[in-house]
């Protein structure tokens, strides 16, 4: 959870020299190469069948595509904070998936925190006047990247029965960067080559790729199978309050009584919309929203 409380961050330190599809396709190159010699050594690679390859195209186009597009223009236009913030709303988005796609009975506290859920994002992002104190175009954004990552686990259902969690990142993550090499080609490839290179530039790129892309996944996946979904899930909620403090401390991002308040009403309503939360196959694609980020 520090590990991807740290992206945001991260990204925000990336962003200052090199444009979003650029750190996005790179950081997907680097993960690819990555869990791909994770898996050789583990022997865990995996042969896809002929009736999952559409179901593996929509899962990349969810996410990474989409959901990169999203939150990494997103974090253009605010802060690591804000963003970890909304991102941290998704498990509650994929509840109301579940419900309306798979009939999935919830519980009254599950209504009632996906009701807490989104009062704290306004009690958050609200002035006192009414207005939008963040910029509506990187709010916009940040929806997408929710919605999408919606898409990405009501589709990766489907498939968490059949393959391990890090065959699949791989396999999504091999797609996405093949879908963005076009976009880095056409709007990005220029200001990649004229920029000066040097390895303080390329680190907080890195340090996306193994720590946030590759070694977290990996340790969720571990510790899903150590301590159960549930449990595992339930840690994915400090995530925002981690990047609130470690943007605070290293970025100086400013945190009132209001954002403070906000946050832990979206917390508290998180909890209470994943209480006594869902069958298994639905579960397993819950438990690893937004996983990738």
């Amino acid at each position: 959870m520090i590990f991807w409380a740290f992206s945001f961050i991260w990204f925000k330190v990336a962003n200052k020299t090199f444009h979003p599809i650029t750190i996005v396709f790179i950081r997907l190159m680097f993960s690819v190469i990555l869990l791909t010699i994770f898996l050789i050594v583990t022997k865990n690679y995996m042969k896809i069948k002929k009736t999952d390859r559409k179901l593996f195209l929509m899962l990349a186009l969810f996410e990474p595509f989409f959901y990169f597009l999203g939150e990494s223009f997103g974090l253009t236009y605010v802060s690591a904070t804000v963003c970890s913030v909304l991102i941290s709303t998704i498990p509650v988005f994929a509840t109301i998936g579940a419900w309306l796609i798979f009939k999935e009975k919830l519980k009254a506290i599950n209504y009632a925190g996906i009701i807490l859920s989104f009062v704290g994002v306004l009690v958050f992002i609200l002035n006192r006047d009414g207005s939008i104190s963040f910029n509506i175009k990187g709010l916009g954004f940040i929806i997408l990247a929710v919605l999408s990552a919606v898409g990405y686990n009501l589709t990766l259902s489907r498939l968490v029965g059949t393959y391990t969690p890090v065959y699949i990142v791989n396999v999504q993550n091999l797609i996405g960067a093949i879908l963005f090499l076009p976009l880095f080609l056409i709007f990005d490839f220029n200001h990649f080559i004229s920029t000066p290179f040097t390895f303080e530039m390329f680190k907080p790129i890195l340090e996306l790729s193994i720590f946030a892309s590759c070694g977290a996944f990996i340790l969720f996946a571990w510790s899903v199978r150590n301590i159960g979904i549930t449990k595992a899930n339930v840690f994915s909620n400090c995530i925002p309050v981690f990047t609130a403090l470690f943007s605070f401390i290293l970025m100086g991002d400013k945190l009132t009584a209001q954002n403070v308040a906000g946050m832990a009403i979206i917390l508290a309503g998180l909890f209470m919309s994943q209480i006594n939360g869902t069958n298994k196959n639905i579960g397993d694609a819950l438990a690893l929203t937004g996983k990738t980020a």
